[in-house]
């Protein structure tokens, strides 16, 4: 066991904010139940926003939990994908809400990934200058990082969460049983972050996982849950002690500053979770050649992400490419005052945060990703 006792139910408690809860159930029937219990129904319009995928899948659920206890819901559905995390959507998205009426009082329900998660919450944070939200997480990637924590935002101009907002959810609702219907590559994505989790803070975690593998790619429930609890207690400790991002939270960046910028290279062909796992081969392969971990730990780091179903070379990417990706990191929302935050391992379960990471480095570690067969360049 990697917690000592199961628990259905953690807390985030955020400096001047009630703070929220995360819980865990196995399906979407208490869902109004834990709406009701918190206040977030009596008077109150609910509007579901989903991807026209998910909600195929959930919404008739969502909206049948909800009006169970009294609850008035409609639904706003938007095309899936990548592609669609932009202003305009979010522009529909307020339209529709002005046209059903929505008020400062009322309520949104992100039932989704992490697309839809970010998207509902940049809007519930800028429309009447601010409405409640919650977070219904259907991907594994959303469940272990973009539900929790309040980041919200979309893509511009190519650019993945330049615009964005801090806003907390009243509420995260956890149901693992909807990981069962995710496609593999979604579920693979997913896993990139949760291995991102025991790398910067968990040793244990993190070998935890590597044993574990088999019943992971199972989707055997109880293991799941196990990884998604302790995934989550990670996210919940770090965002804690640095909700907007000061100091701390940065480590959660870790595999990113790289990661954004070969999924904007790839035109966004790669997926988040892709993208992160080759980013963190290329931060593994910078503290190696720093003298932080060593030969062994490298070729692990990287390793690891293959019986996951992750890529550790860029087949996308050619070595005209690399100037371009790093081109892209200065640009980057972690690019501040003309100095670039990289995340980097001191060992195994530790991470730190710096800002003197070379343009010859990241050349080194990115070739590290499009040259198989000579990783470390000994």
């Amino acid at each position: 066991m990697i917690v000592e006792k199961m628990t259905d139910q953690l807390t985030v408690k955020i400096p001047g904010n009630e703070g929220y809860d995360i819980v865990f159930r196995d399906s979407f029937d208490d869902l109004g139940l834990a709406l009701s219990e918190r206040g977030l129904i009596k008077g109150r319009k609910l509007v579901i926003v989903s991807d026209d995928s998910v909600a195929s899948l959930y919404a008739d659920d969502v909206r049948q939990s909800a009006t169970a206890v009294g609850a008035e819901v409609c639904l706003y559905t938007f095309p899936h994908g990548e592609e669609n995390k932009n202003l305009k959507t979010i522009e529909e998205l307020y339209a529709f809400l002005i046209d059903h009426k929505i008020s400062r009082k009322d309520l949104l329900i992100a039932l989704g990934g992490g697309v839809t998660g970010d998207m509902t919450g940049f809007a519930a944070a800028t429309f009447l200058r601010g409405i409640d939200f919650i977070q219904v997480p259907t991907s594994l990637l959303s469940m272990v990082d973009s539900s929790i924590g309040g980041k919200t935002g979309v893509d511009f101009n190519g650019y993945k969460n330049m615009v964005g907002a801090f806003h907390m959810p009243r509420l995260v609702y956890m149901n693992p049983e909807v990981l069962r219907t995710l496609p593999d590559v979604q579920f693979a994505s997913g896993m990139a972050e949760i291995l991102k989790h025991g790398l910067i803070k968990d040793a244990k975690y993190y070998s935890f996982l590597i044993t574990h593998f088999e019943e992971i790619n199972a989707r055997d429930y109880e293991t799941l849950k196990e990884m998604i609890l302790r995934s989550c207690e990670i996210k919940k400790e770090v965002v804690q002690n640095d909700p907007f991002e000061k100091g701390e939270r940065a480590l959660l960046n870790f595999g990113h500053t790289l990661g954004h910028a070969i999924e904007k290279q790839s035109d966004f062909s790669l997926l988040h979770g892709q993208s992160v796992a080759l980013g963190s081969i290329c931060s593994a392969h910078i503290s190696h050649k720093r003298g932080l971990i060593s030969t062994e730990e490298c070729y692990e780091i990287r390793d690891m992400f293959v019986p996951f179903g992750l890529p550790i070379i860029a087949d996308c990417l050619k070595r005209q490419d690399i100037d371009a990706v790093i081109a892209h990191t200065k640009s980057d929302k972690k690019n501040a005052l003309g100095k670039l935050k990289f995340i980097l391992l001191e060992k195994i379960g530790k991470a730190f945060i710096t800002d003197d990471v070379t343009e010859e480095e990241m050349k080194e570690a990115l070739l590290t990703i499009i040259d198989e067969g000579d990783y470390l360049h000994e």
